[in-house]
């Protein structure tokens, strides 16, 4: 029951309430329930293929903080960062005082690490 409470995005007593009240025809073998494909396709009216998939996306946080920075030296990091961060969210914020950066980007693993050797590159 669970994979078809996943099919369908339901929870699994859901499924399990559909199964009691005849709506969702199911046989029970042994403790558990076996739903039929044909069943689930009437049940959902769609074919199962046709029913869209949902791909799994995976987005990371990072903060990298680096001291010691000068104007000049934050100006070139800052290019060369925004210029090879196609896709990302980043955002740079610079304490003059402390002359320190943070670096923050949201977004795909891969290329987040791109730029985050990039960035260890240059500093």
């Amino acid at each position: 029951m669970s994979q078809v409470a996943d099919l369908l995005d339901l929870h699994v007593k859901t499924v399990r309430g559909y199964v009691r009240d005849g709506r969702l025809k199911a046989v029970k073998v042994g403790k558990q329930y076996r739903i039929s494909r044909a069943d689930l396709e009437s049940f959902t009216g769609a074919p199962l293929a046709s029913r869209p998939s949902r791909d799994r996306y995976v987005e990371v946080s990072t903060i990298v903080q680096v001291d010691a920075v000068a104007r000049h030296d934050l100006d070139r990091l800052n290019t060369a960062v925004m210029a090879t961060a196609t896709g990302l969210r980043v955002e740079m914020v610079y304490n003059e005082e402390r002359a320190t950066l943070k670096v923050i980007i949201l977004g795909d693993p891969g290329r987040t690490a791109d730029v985050l050797r990039l960035i260890e590159a240059l500093t």
